[in-house]
């Protein structure tokens, strides 16, 4: 199960579409709409899905927004002014958080969002249970319908899906073993000793440390690894033809 999205008389098919477009990056398949101004279906909707066209194709149109959050048994408004209303209001990561902990539950949740040029209604946010609003810039709090059905996918994927918080893409390498980096420092040691590096003798030893330390703390891959030594064997090579 997942959150149910539900435009509230939306304007512009394109901002559908982009909607659209925002629920399935994130795996979200669930829409309904209330009222569109231009009717239903809308081919600007369509183009503007890009791929995203079942979710529309699937969209369940209705004429209140009472009618589209019937069934429901949570409801979360979106929202960035304040209403005179005395309501719970969450950010978008807390609402999503709770929302999956109700769904989970067997509960049937929707997210309100208001048309683009005034956003919702107090009759509308009313029939919700919570608010959520987006810590934006006060000075310009309004949000695109399409950025807002966004974040909120976003943060309904984050809360179920295990996702890496970082990751290295190895290009067709691996990370370099501790003998392979050992032999790597070995030779540079060995070579850089011959050319009189290590001066004078006194400093020597501790030169030679923290160049291991180097190595060590360098996240090295084995292509890296490789081409290092392909560097010093050259520069070798060049020193001694000269």
């Amino acid at each position: 199960m997942q959150p149910i999205f539900v435009l509230v008389r939306p304007q512009m098919g394109e901002n559908i579409g982009a909607a659209a477009r925002a629920m399935a990056n994130f795996g979200l398949k669930n829409m309904r709409l209330v009222a569109p101004r231009d009717g239903w279906p809308n081919q600007k909707a369509v183009a503007m899905a890009s791929g995203a066209g079942s979710i529309l194709d699937n969209a369940v149109v209705t004429e209140t927004t009472a009618q589209s959050v019937a069934d429901c048994t949570h409801v979360y408004a979106t929202t960035a002014r304040p209403r005179g209303l005395t309501k719970r209001v969450l950010t978008p990561e807390a609402a999503m958080k709770e929302a999956t902990g109700r769904i989970v539950a067997g509960e049937t949740v929707a997210v309100l969002y208001g048309p683009e040029r005034a956003g919702l209604e107090n009759d509308d946010v009313a029939l919700a249970n919570t608010i959520i609003s987006v810590p934006v810039n006060p000075e310009y709090a309004s949000l695109n319908l399409a950025q807002c059905a966004l974040l909120m996918a976003y943060e309904w994927r984050r809360q179920t899906v295990d996702v890496d918080q970082e990751r290295v893409d190895f290009a067709k390498t691996e990370v370099a073993s501790q003998i392979e980096v050992e032999k790597l420092s070995n030779h540079y040691e060995e070579r850089l000793t011959d050319a009189g590096f290590f001066f004078p003798e006194t400093k020597a030893e501790g030169m030679k440390q923290t160049m291991r330390n180097m190595w060590s703390r360098m996240p090295l891959t084995r292509a890296d690894v490789q081409l290092l030594h392909g560097i010093l064997r050259q520069m070798v090579r060049w020193k001694e033809r000269g």
